[in-house]
């Protein structure tokens, strides 16, 4: 389905007549996820990196944490990367096992390292002063990985693409270096480096480039402690692109560049065992997901405002960093071009899925497709207002539906305060 005069337009992956059949079982708006397409990108990424024998993908739960997305992800041979306790206790529950789970975590509380342990996760340590806090607390695992901030600014030839020296996250490479060697005077047998250095890049350029400098690393860290890396990490950071355009990476490209690498830096050094493993996300499951939601009103003052039933709660990206969300009419494909603010209910005036936008007109009772709302959507909504987060539906392979969660009622919302009645005459 394309709207007039872009021939590039994303496409929703669902047709008016599903989403009528649904809405007449589920009221809008709700999240909706394509299971063939998760399960397509998850085997073209291990095709991608089939030439490493080690090669595993780690999904960030924290981008969709649903556990039938997560069984899915399992059944074709991916891990999870958790951040939280409650994340390794979904992951648990779901079924993934010790060397299934990475635990990337940061400002980790003493309870969570606990757990950690307790479940066999693989230990991923953000700061060098996390080495004393989690051997005096949950002890040390024979197995571990550090992660590393190179600090300054991460460039693509002219282009700079982030700045690793603000980030939070990490660790200097004096500190790098000093965690190993303390770690093997104290028995740690099997380590492993990560990095993160740019969110959601669109080049197939990010991947080759932060592994040639793990992987010079790696050599490094060989030479000067003695330490052979088992496995690096290289995270996430492949993005999807959400614009109309639909310029996407290429992940047989991005596998192909990092083999080149390997050969390159890596195999010379005698370091051809070591694993590769990514902590993807958004490309995972961003463009596998759509907001449906439905427009409710019409407002013109010094814009016209096309007022939908979903709102912030739902998909906080565009209010929290004025995202771009490709929006696709599904009532009205064909309708003359209309400019308008798509807007939710929300008291806050950064409440906008769209602002000066051109759409096919949106007429009252109009069911809009949000696109790419498959990661870092639900997994970010919060209760502001009193709205109520909605549900969650996969769309199976062979066309039928599954509820995956349903949508929250007053009584979840008032579930956790004391002292307070339901009932509405007190």
């Amino acid at each position: 389905m394309k709207t007039k005069n872009n021939p590039n337009n994303k496409h929703p992956f669902v047709d008016l007549e599903t989403i009528q059949n649904l809405s007449q079982h589920y009221p809008t708006p709700f999240h909706l996820y394509d299971e063939k397409g998760i399960r397509q990108t998850a085997r073209d990424l291990y095709k991608a990196f089939s030439w490493n024998q080690g090669f595993k993908e780690f999904f960030a739960v924290k981008a969709t944490p649903n556990p039938a997305i997560l069984r899915i992800l399992k059944e074709e041979g991916c891990g999870v990367d958790c951040a939280t306790d409650v994340e390794l206790m979904m992951s648990r529950t779901v079924g993934f096992r010790e060397h299934e789970i990475s635990f990337t975590s940061n400002d980790t509380g003493a309870s969570e390292f606990v757990y950690a342990r307790e479940i066999g996760a693989m230990i991923n340590l953000d700061a060098y002063e996390d080495i004393a806090f989690l051997e005096a607390n949950a002890g040390l695992p024979k197995c571990l990985s550090l992660r590393y901030n190179p600090g300054g600014v991460f460039e693509l030839g002219s282009d700079i693409m982030d700045h690793p020296e603000e980030s939070k996250f990490g660790m200097t490479k004096a500190q790098l270096f000093q965690g190993y060697r303390e770690l093997k005077e104290k028995g740690v047998e099997s380590f492993g480096l990560h990095a993160f250095l740019a969110s959601n890049t669109v080049t197939n350029a990010y991947y080759p480039t932060l592994a040639a400098q793990l992987f010079e690393l790696a050599v490094e860290i060989k030479e000067e402690i003695g330490i052979e890396l088992d496995f690096i990490n290289l995270s996430g950071g492949i993005g999807v692109d959400y614009s109309p355009n639909n310029q996407q990476n290429d992940i047989f490209a991005i596998g192909e560049g990092v083999r080149k690498q390997y050969e390159a830096i890596l195999e010379p050094a005698g370091l051809g065992q070591i694993a590769i493993y990514t902590e993807l996300g958004r490309f995972m499951l961003a463009p596998h997901g759509h907001l449906i939601t439905r427009v409710l009103h019409r407002k013109k003052t010094y814009r016209q405002y096309v007022g939908v039933d979903a709102s912030a709660v739902n998909l906080l990206r565009p209010a929290m960093y004025d995202a771009y969300h490709h929006i696709t009419n599904l009532s009205n494909p064909d309708g003359a071009e209309e400019v308008v603010d798509v807007v939710g209910s929300l008291c806050e005036n950064n409440d906008k899925f769209a602002k000066h936008r051109s759409l096919p007109q949106p007429r009252i009772g109009d069911f809009l497709v949000i696109h790419d709302t498959g990661a870092h959507g639900f997994s970010m909504g919060y209760n502001y207002n009193g709205r109520l987060r909605s549900a969650e539906i996969l769309l199976h392979e062979d066309g039928s539906e599954q509820v995956i969660r349903r949508a929250e009622t007053p009584e979840d919302y008032f579930a956790t305060l004391y002292g307070y009645s339901m009932d509405r005459e007190n």
